[in-house]
């Protein structure tokens, strides 16, 4: 049975709806209307979206918005999805230029229909972009291709600046809410990125709330560091309708204090932790965050996130 949500957070999530009737949120808005572009922001629900349009800022939903697989957590539509749309690269270069971004991300639903995972598409929206704002940097956060190493070095030889692949949750309740994924595999992506491409960051990010133990995160993320994954981010689960995984508890401010503070101890180079944290949110100023904890000189680019 689902716990019911509590008052401080109902009113986090009241504040970000807010922010969607700004003028600067209804501009962006109607900026991805006339491109009919889909952001993870609408189509997944994201409770960070008034914010985010608001200061200017959206991550980018490619290849449409219909989904493969069938999570249980996800709001994303799970039909028979649609051919890529080639005209996409260009006009999200365009909108990333008008927008002046300076750090794009990129995601996608699981397209196990498609040869490659739409690992080509992936490259051709970074490819665009770099060529149409040559000093910003791109974050595909892609899905686990079904394990094909020759489509996690399609994605990263266009350069991202980070390379991010989410785990979501405990291996314990993979089965029970990652339909289609595993763990061991989503693990592997990120190892083969950091050994391919070290001068790459890698992310991951995960979810409390589906009946998760503290011992078992606890032990993920000891399994993300031990893949060489530098960024994590881990936020609270909130069900999109009745009809997805009922959300089990809701984790207190304190424990997500608690949970960046041992991320940063296990040798993580940043950590966003938060209740309404998503592995989009603010990521270019995480990525400008884990560059100045490693010490690592930032890209003109980075200066400007």
């Amino acid at each position: 049975m689902a716990t019911q949500i509590p008052a401080w957070l109902k009113e986090m999530v009241a504040r970000n709806k807010a922010a969607l009737r700004t003028q600067a949120a209804i501009s962006a808005q109607h900026g991805l209307d006339r491109s009919a572009l889909h952001t993870v922001c609408v189509e997944a629900k994201c409770p960070n979206r008034g914010e985010c349009l608001n200061c200017g800022d959206a991550t980018f939903m490619i290849l449409g918005g219909i989904c493969t697989r069938g999570c249980k957590f996800c709001a994303v539509t799970k039909q028979k999805p649609l051919p890529p749309d080639e005209s996409e690269p260009e006009k999200i270069a365009q909108t990333v230029k008008e927008w002046h971004i300076r750090y794009a991300v990129l995601t996608s639903p699981t397209r196990d229909d498609l040869p490659d995972g739409g690992a080509a598409h992936f490259a051709r929206v970074m490819q665009a972009i770099t060529a149409l704002n040559p000093t910003g940097q791109t974050e595909p956060l892609v899905p686990d291709f079904r394990g094909r190493k020759e489509d996690v070095q399609t994605v990263l030889s266009a350069r991202p600046a980070v390379l991010a692949h989410n785990i979501e949750t405990v291996p314990q309740l993979y089965a029970g809410v990652r339909v289609g994924a595993d763990y061991r595999r989503s693990l592997d992506l990120l190892a083969y990125s950091k050994t391919v491409a070290p001068q790459v960051f890698t992310k991951s990010g995960l979810m409390l709330g589906l009946g998760e133990s503290e011992t078992q995160v606890k032990h993920t993320l000891q399994d993300l560091r031990a893949a060489g994954v530098d960024l994590v981010t881990i936020g609270q689960y909130l069900a999109p309708s009745r009809n997805h995984h009922p959300v089990l508890r809701y984790a207190e401010p304190a424990e997500y204090k608690m949970w960046q503070e041992y991320a940063l101890e296990i040798g993580f180079a940043a950590a966003a932790c938060g209740p309404l944290v998503r592995s989009s949110y603010r990521a270019g100023a995480l990525y400008k965050e884990a560059l100045l904890n490693r010490k690592i000189q930032l890209p003109k680019a980075a200066k400007q996130v």
